[in-house]
This record gives C-alpha cells, sequence and structure tokens, in this order.
C-alpha cells in the first residue's frame, strides 16, 4: 500500500478551505507554482554563467587617469601595459634597449598632439636623415653613372612617403579613429583633418612657389639640386605663408573679367577631379600617407638614439632598401639616337650606327624587326618593334640604359662602412662625368 505524504495533503486541504476552491484544483494551482518557480531560477542561474563567461571573453576595461580623456595623446605610463605595442616591439625585433614608451612616442603624430615632447617630430627628422643618407650612398656607389633626375625618382621610390606607408602597413600597425589619451598606446594617432606640424626638411622654401604650381613654370635639375628637397620636389610652405600667398595671388585676379574666371573656374575643376570614396578623399588619404611614413622615420630615430648607428643602419638596409625596384623603368627617353650620338663623341667612341639583325612578316599585318646599334665592331644595344624606327629607337634606349645603369658590384662598399671597427683602408668610388643631355 502507497504511502500518502500528510504534511503535504494537509497543506492542500488547508489552501482549498481558506480559498473555498475544491483539493484537486488547489493541487493543480500548486503545482503551477512550483514549476514556474524552478524555471525562473534556471534562467537566474543561466543569465549568471553567461554573465561570467562574457566577462572571461571580454574583460572590463582598464581604468583609465581621472584627466587622460582631456590629453591629446596616451599617458606615457600606459605604454608598459598595451598589447598591442608590445606585439609591434616583437614583430619588428627590437632591442630591449628601446623602451615601450619611446615606441609608443614614435605612433604619435604632431597632428595628434602638437608638444613635441610627446609627439614623434623630433624622432623623424633624425631617422629621414638617416635613412636619405644610407640610400643615397648606396644608390651613388651602386649606379654611379645614375642621371640626376633618376637618382631623385629612384630615392623617392625607396624612401618617400609612399613607399613608407607600405611598409608601415606591413608591420601590422591599426590607425585610430580619433586621437586622444583614451587611445590604446599601440594605435597610429593622427588627426587627418588637421596638418599638423611638418618637420624640417633640407632645401629653401621658394617664394616662387605658388606661381609654380599655378602656371606650372619648368624647373630645372641645377635648381632642384641647390633649391628643393632630397627628392628634388620642392619645400612646401608653412600653411599661413601659403595662405598669405594663395591670398596675395587673389587679389592680383580681381582685375580679369567674369568670362576670364569663369573659364579659369572650369579649368580648376577639370585639373582637380577630386573622387570621394568610401576611403576618404585625396586630402585624408595624403594625411594618412604622411602619418605613416613620419611613424616610420621615427623608429629608425628611436633605433638610433637608443641602439647607435650600426642597428639603425642594420635596421634601413633590412626593412627599406632590401625592397625590389627596376630602376630601368624609370627612364624616360625623348631623344635616344641624338643622346646616344652626344655619349659616342663624348667618350670618344665611333659614331654609332643602326643596322638591320633579322625581320619576319614584313608584308604581313604584325612584322617584327630586330635592330642592332654598333660603334665600330662592338654592339651597344639591340631592340625588336613592328617597325624599323621604333626597332631603332629601342635599341638606342637599351644601348643608354646599358651604359648608365653600369654598376661595379651588387654590394659596392660606401662611405658609411669606414665608421665600421677594423675597416679596411677605403678604396674610392667611381665617380662618373654625369649624364649627357642634362633633362
Amino acid at each position: 500500500m502507497k504511502r500518502i505524504a500528510t504534511p503535504s495533503l494537509t497543506s492542500r486541504l488547508l489552501v482549498a478551505a481558506r480559498s473555498g476552491v475544491s483539493p484537486a484544483t488547489a493541487a493543480i494551482r500548486t503545482r503551477s507554482a512550483i514549476s514556474v518557480r524552478l524555471q525562473s531560477t534556471a534562467a537566474l542561474a543561466q543569465h549568471d554563467a553567461s554573465h561570467d563567461l562574457n566577462n572571461d571573453r571580454f574583460p572590463p576595461l582598464e581604468p583609465l587617469p581621472h584627466a587622460a580623456e582631456s590629453l591629446p595623446s596616451p599617458l606615457p605610463e600606459r605604454a608598459l601595459t598595451s598589447a598591442k605595442l608590445a606585439a609591434l616591439h616583437a614583430r619588428l625585433n627590437l632591442s630591449p634597449k628601446i623602451p615601450l614608451q619611446t615606441l609608443a612616442r614614435t605612433l604619435v603624430d604632431a597632428s595628434a598632439d602638437e608638444n613635441p615632447q610627446f609627439n614623434n617630430a623630433n624622432l623623424a627628422f633624425v631617422g629621414q636623415t638617416l635613412i636619405n643618407y644610407h640610400i643615397a650612398e648606396w644608390l651613388l656607389c651602386k649606379y654611379p653613372r645614375l642621371p640626376q633626375g633618376i637618382l631623385f625618382s629612384a630615392m623617392k621610390a625607396y624612401a618617400g612617403p609612399k613607399p613608407l606607408l607600405q611598409i608601415a602597413r606591413s608591420w601590422g600597425v591599426d590607425t585610430a579613429a580619433v586621437p586622444g589619451g583614451e587611445v590604446d598606446p599601440g594605435l597610429l594617432q593622427f588627426d587627418a583633418l588637421k596638418p599638423g606640424i611638418s618637420i624640417t626638411n633640407f632645401g629653401y622654401k621658394r617664394t616662387e612657389l605658388a606661381y609654380l604650381e599655378k602656371f606650372k613654370w619648368r624647373r630645372g635639375m641645377a635648381s632642384r639640386v641647390v633649391l628643393d628637397d632630397d627628392f628634388g620636389d620642392v619645400v612646401r610652405s608653412d600653411p599661413k605663408v601659403a595662405a598669405d600667398l594663395e591670398k596675395a595671388m587673389e587679389e592680383q585676379d580681381q582685375d580679369k573679367t567674369p568670362d576670364e574666371e569663369e573659364a579659369e573656374m572650369v579649368a580648376n575643376e577639370q585639373d582637380q577631379d577630386v573622387s570621394y570614396d568610401r576611403y576618404g578623399n585625396p586630402d585624408t588619404r595624403a594625411a594618412a600617407e604622411r602619418a605613416h611614413a613620419y611613424f616610420v622615420r621615427a623608429v629608425v630615430g628611436a633605433i638610433y638614439a637608443h641602439c647607435g648607428r650600426e642597428a639603425a643602419k642594420a635596421f634601413v638596409k633590412a626593412h627599406i632598401m632590401s625592397r625590389t625596384l627596376d630602376i630601368a623603368k624609370l627612364f624616360e627617353f625623348k631623344y635616344p639616337t641624338r643622346e646616344l650620338a652626344a655619349l659616342c663623341a663624348r667618350e670618344d667612341f665611333e659614331p654609332p650606327v643602326a643596322r638591320l639583325l633579322s625581320e619576319t612578316g614584313r608584308q604581313s599585318r604584325t612584322p617584327v624587326f630586330v635592330v642592332g646599334i654598333y660603334s665600330g665592331s662592338d654592339k651597344l644595344g639591340e631592340g625588336a618593334a613592328s617597325s624599323l624606327d621604333h626597332a631603332r629607337f629601342k635599341a638606342a634606349m637599351n644601348a643608354l640604359k646599358a651604359w648608365y645603369l653600369y654598376s661595379p658590384g651588387e654590394n659596392p662598399r660606401v662611405p658609411s662602412d669606414m665608421l665600421e671597427e677594423g675597416a679596411k683602408p677605403w678604396t674610392p668610388a667611381y665617380i662618373d662625368m654625369g649624364e649627357v643631355i642634362s633633362r
């Protein structure tokens, strides 16, 4: 015989007596209340478990100092707790002599923090000087016959803003949406809408810069060497000076007729075809490019400051000079046959003569002619094209490239090698007379 639970039965009868319902109805209500209570308890337990799991996956942010949000850049002591900064330090294989605070400073652009004690302007100036010096001496010793214009282009292809932007991105550097004191110190911080303070460049600021850009005046190679920067580009003026020049030019243009002003406006709109897309506009892209370039230069400057000259040179050689560049594609000849004839006359060679070496399909739609350029019995160059004149021009261009791209070796000695301990006696590098026809 089944045993009856007396307390449970008694409680049901008491509930039924007080409420005026039957004992069966009271039992059903009691079971419903118990099930609801069990469901609510399970939901609370599940919520507590999910809350603990979220805390494990997304831990709460570290408490920031009281005045951190009002600062233009993160505090230096926060660099010690940044995982991004530690990962970047390890990824670049930097020396332990370089503290994380210095690496964090290289990520703060002058447009984000104008204080030179916290931004990377000073380090970027040192790094730019070292990078341009090592690349210039390496190019001059490896290709002693390069024309000056090609040398400028090659230096810009190695150490210009665009290649340094690619290098910074290859390092895995992320950018902050907006700079501020609450930003992770491992993010590159710059203001895309504010130009900031540009580092000092070698060269002179041309007073006629506004007119150079407006009227497209020609700049000779001599003036580019003396007046312009390391890449042969004009040194930009400060924003205030540029605004004053622009205002003066506007006052000068007030005498124009309405028709002339309208025609000039249409021409400027066609020249300045600004395309806005999801990556911003040309101004914001230029600001990002400049900030990434300053960061790479600042890293080199930090290495030089903490580890010395040899470590900075090795870093430049490993990350910048190791990139592949086809210098032959930088050449552009206007009159190759005339320049080759002048070169042969200067070097006391016999005058160049073009000879047809082979041909095929002269009467077809796709003929091919192979022409060689000879100086006496020596073949200077060879070119193939669909016409005789084009093949002759290509042969002359290949002969000029073979002359200008002469190299004494793959790894020539450079003057900075003499600063090493126990260096061998210096052998003077070969210096060419220069290009034949100035561009």
